[in-house]
């Protein structure tokens, strides 16, 4: 894993939605190697660096779509373009887009959805039939359909609530498509509910709050049958074969 630390730009800080933000920063994209890395970012007068995972990312900037849920996000939402950000970059290992088959599907739920977006943008490139199911509560809270749209995959959307979509879960539209192996990000109750009813090989990312972001100090641990593995610098994407529900 190579991180990179450095000093980003902020070029756009934008609302999707009332609690959903977009930021694009500018600065070093050289170590971000695959779709579902994640960076950490240092705010003011907090301890702890916020990690956040990385929505898109090009030759000179990177994407991130955050929930603004405490103190240190809504610092994040308050910042103009031209402000600077200290950002560790390149962490985690990210999707593995060989195994994706011909008919990958792609789970998001809630702010589990942006990491699956430059993973949508790569398989599309090479010609996988993409599949995405986004999960909401209720239609206000929905992000990245269009965008998804916009990239060629096929889009579906389940709202708790039925306010848009399918009402229900992801697991209800799940049921009803064909895929060749799935790659999915989200809350954990999403996946113990997916475990249960999916029928292939897959890739699940894992939202785990982290301390540290590199292995330091152990607190974001996942039980797999080869040990304890760190999320942060093992992870945060595991095989489902691998796991220990």
């Amino acid at each position: 894993m190579s991180m990179t630390q450095g000093i980003y730009t902020v070029a756009e800080n934008i609302h999707l939605t009332d609690a959903i933000m977009r930021m694009r920063l500018l600065g070093d994209t050289s170590s971000l190697t695959a779709p579902g890395q994640f960076i950490n970012i240092k705010l003011e007068g907090k301890f702890l660096r916020r990690p956040i995972s990385v929505c898109d990312y090009d030759g000179e900037s990177i994407t991130i779509i955050y929930k603004i849920v405490g103190e240190g996000t809504r610092q994040m939402a308050d910042m103009k373009p031209g402000e600077t950000l200290d950002v560790l970059s390149g962490l985690g290992n990210g999707f593995d887009v060989k195994k994706s088959g011909d008919r990958p599907v792609l789970v998001g739920g809630g702010v589990g959805v942006p990491p699956l977006y430059h993973l949508c943008k790569r398989l599309i490139a090479e010609g996988k039939t993409v599949s995405v199911v986004l999960g909401f509560n209720t239609a206000a809270e929905i992000f990245y359909q269009k965008e998804f749209e916009a990239l060629g995959a096929t889009v579906y959307v389940a709202t708790a609530d039925g306010s848009a979509g399918t009402k229900g879960f992801v697991t209800d539209v799940l049921r009803t498509l064909d895929y060749d192996y799935f790659y999915t990000c989200g809350p954990m109750p999403m996946f113990l509910a997916m475990e249960k009813i999916m029928t292939t090989s897959g890739q699940y990312s894992f939202e785990e709050r982290m301390g540290c972001g590199f292995g330091a100090c152990m607190g974001c641990s996942c039980k797999t049958k080869y040990g304890n593995k760190r999320i942060c610098r093992d992870g945060p994407v595991l095989e489902r074969e691998e796991i220990i529900w």
